[in-house]
This record gives C-alpha cells, sequence and structure tokens, in this order.
C-alpha cells in the first residue's frame, strides 16, 4: 500500500502541471508584464485573473499597485553591472505574497470549475471528479494556514478580509451546494460580475418565507399527485410521466408568478411530452376533467387528423402579482427540439405587435430533455439565431429536465461528447445553474435568478434541473432491463415531495402537512379539478389576435389582386428612386433605372419589379411583409436589390437604404433579413411568426431550391399538417428557386414532388408561375384574401431576366393570378390535335420548338398552381380544342420528381372519353439531375421534342 503525498510533494505536483505553473510559467509572466502595460493587450479572463492580483495588498501592508517589472530588472541589472548593492529577499514576505496570490487562484478556480464539485444527483451515483484547483493543499496550504486571514475584497461575500477556513467554507457553499454555477466563461465583465454578486451574496442559499415554501410544497404535490392518480386510473397509457422531476413544476410556476410581478406580459412554452400534461394542469390551468376526456375518447374530435395528448398546445391567462399574463403552450410533434425556432417566432410577432424591442413584456421559455438539448442539431441553429437582428427575442429561459438517462438504453459513454448536456449554449455564452431537483427551494432560487439575468441583459440563461426518471420513457417501458443499478436507487427514492414535507415538518410547519396536501390533491383530482386555479375567465388582451376571419375560407375565394394605375405609377416611383445621399454600384444604377422605365410604362415589368411592386402595394395598404433567408436582401441570383448599399459608405454598419420602407406615410414595416446559414431553424421561426401573425406576409426564401431539404421536418410537421393536426391555420410563404438550367445535382430541384406527395385536405397552394405579372399577383393574393394556407412558389432562375417572362404593365393595372394560362398563340382551335401541359420554365423550351418547327396543331398550357389543382380551369381550356385526341405532360424533372406522378389523375378526370395521355420528360433517376453539361443539354433537347412526337412509353388512355 503507498503511501500518501505529502502536501509538498502535491504541490509540486501540482507546479509541474497546473496552468499557472510549469511549462506555461514563462508564457504567464511574458503576459502577466503585458498586462502591467497595458491592460487591454491581453485576454478578458486573464485580465479578470490579473485585476484580482491588484486587489492584495503589499507586501508593506500598502496598498500600492504592482508596476512593470522588466524596467525595474533592467535597472537593478545595470546597477549590478555598476557594482551596486545586494538585493536581500525577504523570505517570509515572499512566502505570504506568494499565499495571497494563491488565495486569489483559490477563488477564480471555485467561480470556474466549482459546480464540477456541487451536489447535484438526487439519486448520488457519480464519484466526485479529482479537481486539484478545488483542494486548498494543491496551493501549499496546510492546517496551519486555516486562521490566516487574507485580503477577499475582490468577492462579494459581505467581508473585505475572511480566514482561510472562512473562504474555503464561502466558496462551498457557493458553487458546491445544490446549485452549481456556470458563468466564467462568458466575456462581458458586468455579466459576470452580476452572477458573483447574486451568488456569493447569499452563497447559494434561499432564504423563503414560510408561505413560500408552503406554496412549493403545494406544487409538489399537485404534481405528484397528477402523476398518480393518471398512473392509476389510467393504467398503461402513455403520458410520459414527470415522477422523478416534479420540482420543474415549482420552477415553471415561479417563471410565471415573478414574470408577471416584474412586467412580463405573455410567455410561450415550447417543450416535448415529458411533463407536458402536468404543464398543461398545474402551470396553465386546463381543468383536470378536460384532460381526463381525453383519456377516456371522450372529448370532442372536430379535426381531419387531430393528434395525441401529448403534442397538444393550449393558451391561457393566469394571476400574477403583477395582473394577468398570458400563457401559450406550443404545439408539438416528436421531433423534440424542433419546436424551438417555433416558439421564438412566435415571441418575435408578439414583441413586435406590441412594440417591444427587448422582449420585455414577453418571455419565451424552452423546455428540454438532456439527451435532446445535447443531441438535436436544431438547438444549436436556434442558439446562433439568438442575438442577431432578425431573430432576437431578448434572450430565452431554458429548462432542462435532465433524467440522467435520455432515453430507455441510454449509457453515459455513448449519450454526448460533452461533460454537461447544456454545454452547447456556451456558444453564445449563456450562464447555466445546474441544480438538484431533489432541492426544490434551490430549484426555485435559480429560476429567480436566471430570470432576473435575462430581463437584465437579455440574453439567454439555463437551468439544468437534475432529477431522475421514475417511470420508463414511457408507461409501456421496463427501464430496469437496461438500467438495473439506476433503478434500484430509483426504487429506494421516497421521492421529492416526500423528502421536501419532511423538512418543512422539520423545521415545525406540521407533522402531517405533506400526507393532508397528499389528501387535498386526490380529492380535487377524483372531481376533476385542481387544488389551485389561477385562470382569469373573460380577460382579453388588446393585443390578442383575432382569427375568426380567417376561418373556414377556400381557396377559390376572389380576391382583387390588381392596383390602379395611379397608385402603380406613384409606387413604382418610389421604388426606383435612389436618394442622392446613397452612391449605388453601377451594376444596381442600372437595375434601378430599369425600373424607372417599367414603372413609366416604357418597358416591360421583369420578375425584380414585379415583386417590388406586390411588396410595396401590400406595405402601403397596411400589410407588413417579412422577408428572410440566406442572401435575399441582394438575392441569391442578384435580381431583387431591395437593400442598397452606400459605395462610399465610411463604417461597415451604416450606409443602408431600403427603398420598401419608403414608399408611403404610415406605411406598414418591410423587413428584408439576411439569415445566418440555417435553413431548418430559420424556416421553423419564421413558421412560428406566421401562426401568431395573419395580417404580415411572412415569406422565407432558399438560397437555392434544394436547401429546402435541410428544413424537411418543419414542412412535414407543422406547415403540411399543422392544420389537420391541431387546427392551427398559417399563411406562410415559401420561396423555393428551382429550374434544370444544367447546374447540377444540388442546385436544380426544389423537390417539387415533396410537396405534392403531401398536398391533401387543401393543406396549402403550390405554385410555380412564369411571368412577373404572375409572382406580382399570387404574393397579393395570399394577404388580400382572407384564406391564410401555406403558400409553396417554385420560383425561377433564368427566367428573372428572360424578357419572354416579362409582362405589360396592363397585367399589373387588371387580371388576377391565372391558375392556367392559356394558350397565347392564334391557333385554329379545330385544328389542334394535341395539348402539352407543363409548368414552369420549360413552357418557354417548348414555345421555342413550336416556332421554330411552325407547329400550328399543338397547344400549350401553362398550370401555374399544382395544388389544389384548378379542375375548372384547366377542363375550359381542354373544351376549347374540339379534335383533341392527345394530351402530354412535360415537365424537366425525372419522371419520379416533380408533378408528373400527382397530376396525371388530375388531368385524366378531366379528359374527354377516347382521349390518351402521355409523358415527356426526363427518365426517372435516383438523383434530381445530371451533373454534366453536355448530358444536361442532351436530355432537355430529347424531353421538348419528345412533347411534339408520337407517344411513347406510358400512355393512359380515357
Amino acid at each position: 500500500m503507498s503511501s500518501s503525498p505529502t502536501a509538498s510533494s502535491v504541490y509540486s505536483a501540482y507546479q509541474g502541471n497546473t496552468y499557472l505553473f510549469g511549462g506555461n510559467a514563462p508564457y504567464v509572466e511574458e503576459m502577466y508584464e503585458n498586462y502591467l502595460a497595458n491592460p487591454g493587450s491581453v485576454p478578458d479572463n486573464w485580465r479578470e485573473y490579473f485585476d484580482a492580483l491588484q486587489n492584495v495588498p503589499a507586501v508593506d501592508g500598502s496598498n500600492a499597485k504592482d508596476v512593470p517589472h522588466l524596467p525595474v530588472i533592467n535597472a537593478f541589472a545595470e546597477r549590478a553591472k555598476q557594482g551596486g548593492t545586494k538585493v536581500v529577499v525577504a523570505s517570509a514576505d515572499s512566502e505570504l505574497g506568494r499565499k495571497r496570490t494563491a488565495v486569489q487562484q483559490l477563488i477564480a478556480a471555485y467561480r470556474n470549475v466549482g459546480a464540477r464539485w456541487a451536489d447535484l444527483d438526487p439519486l448520488k451515483r457519480a464519484e466526485r471528479d479529482n479537481i486539484p484547483e478545488l483542494d486548498p493543499s494543491f496551493y501549499g496550504f496546510t492546517d496551519a494556514d486555516q486562521e490566516t486571514v487574507f485580503n477577499t475584497s475582490n468577492t462579494f461575500f459581505g467581508k473585505d478580509t475572511m480566514s482561510l477556513r472562512e473562504l474555503m467554507n464561502a466558496l462551498r457553499e457557493t458553487y458546491c451546494g445544490t446549485i452549481g454555477a456556470e458563468y466564467m466563461y462568458m466575456t462581458d465583465q458586468a455579466q459576470k460580475r452580476w452572477w458573483q454578486t447574486k451568488l456569493e451574496g447569499i452563497r447559494s442559499k434561499p432564504s423563503f418565507s414560510k408561505e413560500k415554501k408552503l406554496h412549493i410544497l403545494d406544487r409538489l404535490s399537485a404534481a405528484e399527485g397528477l402523476e398518480r392518480f393518471l398512473h392509476t386510473k389510467y393504467v398503461g397509457q402513455k403520458r410520459f410521466s414527470l415522477e422523478g422531476g416534479e420540482s420543474f413544476i415549482a420552477s415553471m410556476d415561479e417563471l410565471i408568478q415573478r414574470g408577471g410581478e416584474i412586467g412580463v406580459k405573455e410567455i410561450v412554452i415550447g417543450m416535448a411530452h415529458r411533463g407536458r400534461l402536468n404543464v398543461l394542469v398545474n402551470s396553465l390551468g386546463k381543468v383536470p376533467a378536460d384532460l381526463f376526456a381525453e383519456f377516456d375518447h371522450t372529448a370532442p374530435e372536430d379535426l381531419p387528423s387531430g393528434d395525441v395528448k401529448y403534442h397538444q398546445g393550449f393558451s391561457s391567462d393566469v394571476t400574477t402579482p403583477g395582473g394577468p399574463v398570458h400563457l401559450s403552450l406550443a404545439f408539438n410533434p416528436s421531433h423534440l427540439e424542433i419546436v424551438n425556432p417555433v416558439v421564438e417566432g412566435s415571441v418575435r410577432a408578439r414583441m413586435d405587435r406590441r412594440a417591444d424591442p427587448k422582449g420585455l413584456q414577453v418571455l419565451p421559455v424552452l423546455v428540454h430533455g438532456d439527451a435532446a438539448f445535447a443531441g438535436q442539431g436544431v438547438v444549436m441553429e436556434t442558439l446562433a439565431l439568438a442575438e442577431t437582428r432578425g431573430y432576437s427575442t431578448g434572450g430565452t429561459v431554458h429548462i432542462v429536465i435532465n433524467n440522467q438517462i435520455g432515453f430507455t438504453t441510454s449509457d453515459p459513454r455513448d449519450s454526448r461528447s460533452t461533460l454537461y448536456c447544456t454545454d452547447v449554449v456556451k456558444m453564445i455564452e449563456a450562464p447555466v445553474l445546474h441544480v438538484n431537483g431533489d432541492d426544490p427551494e434551490a430549484v426555485v432560487l435559480a429560476t429567480q435568478l436566471a430570470l432576473d439575468f435575462r430581463m437584465a441583459f437579455q440574453k439567454d440563461v439555463v437551468v439544468d434541473i437534475i432529477c431522475f426518471r421514475k417511470l420508463g420513457h414511457n408507461e409501456q417501458d421496463t427501464p430496469a432491463l437496461t438500467q438495473p443499478l439506476m433503478y434500484k436507487k430509483i426504487a429506494q427514492h421516497p421521492g421529492t415531495r416526500r423528502l421536501y414535507a419532511d423538512k418543512l415538518s422539520a423545521q415545525g410547519m406540521g407533522e402531517t402537512l405533506g400526507d393532508d396536501m397528499v389528501k387535498a390533491t386526490r380529492a380535487a383530482l377524483d372531481a376533476g379539478k385542481s387544488t389551485f386555479d389561477p385562470v382569469v375567465t373573460n380577460f382579453k388582451s388588446n393585443y390578442a389576435v383575432d382569427w375568426r376571419p380567417y376561418l373556414g375560407k377556400k381557396w377559390t375565394d376572389a380576391g382583387d389582386t390588381a392596383i390602379p394605375m395611379a397608385e402603380w405609377k406613384r409606387l413604382s416611383e418610389k421604388v426606383s428612386t435612389i436618394p442622392a445621399t446613397v452612391t449605388a454600384h453601377q451594376l444596381v444604377k442600372k437595375v434601378y433605372d430599369d425600373r424607372a422605365a417599367m414603372g413609366r410604362g416604357d418597358i416591360p415589368v421583369d420578375w425584380g419589379m414585379g415583386e417590388h411592386m406586390a411588396f410595396a402595394s401590400l406595405v402601403a395598404s397596411g400589410y407588413p411583409v417579412r422577408l428572410s433567408g440566406e442572401d435575399c436582401g441582394r438575392g441569391t441570383f442578384t435580381h431583387r436589390h431591395a437593400v442598397l448599399h452606400d459605395q462610399n459608405r465610411e463604417k461597415w454598419d451604416t450606409g443602408t437604404y431600403v427603398p420598401l420602407q419608403n414608399v408611403a406615410e404610415n406605411q406598414a414595416p418591410f423587413v428584408v433579413i439576411d439569415s445566418i446559414l440555417s435553413e431548418e431553424a430559420v424556416l421553423a421561426f419564421e413558421y412560428g411568426y406566421a401562426s401568431n401573425d395573419p395580417n404580415t406576409l411572412v415569406i422565407w426564401e432558399a438560397q437555392f431550391g434544394d436547401f429546402v431539404n435541410g428544413a424537411q421536418v418543419v414542412i412535414d410537421q407543422f406547415i403540411a399538417s399543422g392544420e389537420v393536426k391541431w387546427g392551427r391555420v398559417n399563411g406562410i410563404t415559401l420561396m423555393l428557386p428551382h429550374g434544370y438550367e444544367g447546374q447540377g445535382p444540388e442546385h436544380s430541384s426544389a423537390r417539387l414532388e415533396r410537396f405534392m406527395q403531401l398536398s391533401a385536405d387543401t393543406n396549402m397552394q403550390v405554385v410555380q408561375p412564369t411571368t412577373a405579372s404572375q409572382i406580382f399577383h399570387v404574393l397579393r393574393r395570399q394577404m388580400v384574401r382572407n384564406l391564410r394556407k401555406p403558400l409553396v412558389i417554385m420560383t425561377p432562375k433564368s427566367l428573372l431576366r428572360n424578357k419572354d417572362a416579362t409582362s405589360p404593365l396592363s397585367e399589373f393595372t387588371k387580371g388576377s393570378f391565372q391558375t392556367v394560362i392559356p394558350e397565347n398563340k392564334d391557333l385554329k382551335a379545330d385544328k389542334v390535335k394535341r395539348v402539352i401541359a407543363c409548368s414552369g420554365k420549360v413552357y418557354y423550351d417548348l414555345a421555342k420548338k413550336r416556332e421554330e418547327k411552325e407547329i400550328d396543331d399543338v397547344a400549350i398550357l401553362r398550370v401555374e398552381q399544382l395544388y389544389p389543382f384548378p379542375h375548372k380551369a384547366f377542363a375550359t381550356e381542354l373544351k376549347k380544342y374540339p379534335n383533341l385526341a392527345e394530351i402530354v405532360w412535360c415537365q424537366d424533372e425525372p419522371q419520379n420528381q416533380g408533378a408528373w406522378f400527382f397530376v396525371q389523375h388530375y388531368i385524366h378526370e378531366n379528359m374527354a372519353e377516347g382521349q390518351k395521355l402521355g409523358y415527356s420528360g426526363r427518365a426517372a433517376s435516383a438523383s434530381p439531375a445530371v451533373g454534366y453539361s453536355h448530358l444536361h443539354q442532351e436530355q432537355q433537347k430529347a424531353l421538348v421534342d419528345g412533347a411534339f412526337s408520337k407517344l411513347k412509353g406510358f400512355v393512359l388512355s380515357k
């Protein structure tokens, strides 16, 4: 058996390994010398450390500050050369100075990594990590130093001097109790000082009144009582129990009540299924009887699809010390963290409506599971939005229900690559409070601090409630199959409520207190009620949205999308004027000069001008427009130029001008945002924004249409199915550049077929406009009509500058969006034997081929709206040709992609008896497009030729 190391040997080992000694010593000395000469020349974390050293009194007891050493050293060296006096170092003073330095190192160590020794696990399974920096002996301290008094003026324990023993007790109480704080990686000194003041000032210990403690116990009793009631009454039914994490309900209660007290008016909550039913009843005030009706299958089922009860959203107004607060729990699918950006978008819409840019009245709260928070990429994408101009929400309070298992078979060695599940938030320097779920008072205190920090600094903050999961991943699961040791511990755990009730009983609050609350909770639930009803009835906020005008509408409803000539002239002048104070790039100036000519009617209107005039006419009429995406200010293909950049700007953050923000007095806002390089989070954010603002045209534009692949979960779970599952209408618009122009597999297709596959129940609109007037009318139609359905636009690339895709001014002052564009050549109807139906850019290739070959017995129809399919308009066009024998669907896309498989039965439905339907397009392919330019050209020529040739392959007859 080896002998234990002595303090001196341990200290020697420490000197060789810690970041302050060993091989790093010369580096540290050089950095300290630089600091003394210029404090701003060293990194923030070292500057803070060196700042602390300056508070240590000099060896003579004075407050003199250290000075640069090099000049002094050089001076002594020079004197030595000249036979100067000897310098004698006082060894006692030197040792005292070393210890004073070590004390500052010790304080810094506890602030940095004290959480590693915190008492956080209710199951008490993990051994304490070996962290040398937290042990005084590693700094050379012995028991003899315990009563030595040191300067502690750079702490907030309330004393300028403390003995080593006092200091160690204070540090351990503050940083190694049931709250473990992480904040020292933050670069903002004021924010770090805030945390030091708050935590050290109370040593991370709450001081609650008797009434507050009883209320906490009541919330724990309500949380546990609901779970146990459901477990016994609805045996085996999935509910994703909160048992083991009941302190979360106390945290939510504190967030709501304290938030209302300090001015919050709305709280939007996003969470997955764990504990969701408990939040519905015990936080939002859903009547238990209504929840039980869902278990009993007696609740109304009036939606086409519906969803399971633990995905349902809810809203209510609850009482708080500061007045009513509106609570919204967002609907959420099983894709766990995907709701995060949806919530943030909803919050931003509410902030904009309240003119609350800092988010002081609207609070986003996101509740996570430990595995999902560490594992889901959308978490990082959402965090990356947090402090950007277009997506910030004034800081989010994140709460992690950390049951230390993630899902059923998790092994800690496989769950993540970081120490904590919350480490991802360090990318935005968000502070984290890890807290033991078995200490509900600490949980409530951590919640208070988190909320106060968010309100003070408008930054994200995390409360990581470390708890356990009493049952399996769901109630039909047996977790002991893969977690025998953990579930032996859990079986022996009496429950958080019981532990806290016993604690209060020991404090003299009544021996039967806990049991009395349990009985009261059970009695209330038996009656279908709650013991605590915070809901305010008959309250309606001035900022609430009335959705009734947008319900029950049909896609065939008309909308007046043309604008008067006088309005066109006025608006076109506004959007084509470059102020004298802005020097535009010559290429941009040419674009704006052309737009001025288009406004006058001198030349046809192109796509960019058509868009601009749609936006201008909407904001002038009171409809805000919000356009976001990668490069969308300029446009991926430089067609938009909604933001002018002064070429003579002198500062990087000035010198921009947005004409669409200056089209009329008292106009609605026009917002254009160049987003971060994210599809999933940004699209989900915009969906959330549109879900809370039906009066704003909300557009997300993909840089290339195929980039929408990265947001498929948002499309599947929200955009396509949100209305049939949850009854949520939403008017978000997607603009997806689409077109086969030889750009290869990744820049050709917006995956039209996926949207067609998802189209049912009149859930969305899928269009592919081919002219400038068509994009003008379809954008205006999205707002002028009261129909709020997602609009998916396959936008062009080459057509942006194709003169054939321009439109005369008259098409903007008259007419509307055409779901089917008829044949525009003067063909003799009785001579037409074939109709080519198509959608998108391929029309122009077909028209060019027909003109070259002087074909006069083939008509070409453009289907501009693919879903809902315009049966009436399409049938009307077919009936114009009495001798029509064949219809060919022609598309750029491969046969297994594009619209073909989805429109063929629509076309067949409108065919007359004896007519035949054929296909001309690329052959089925695993890839959206080829990468070889010559092969692309060959395929394109073949599909165009095939549209005029004899029917081949699959032919459908009627």
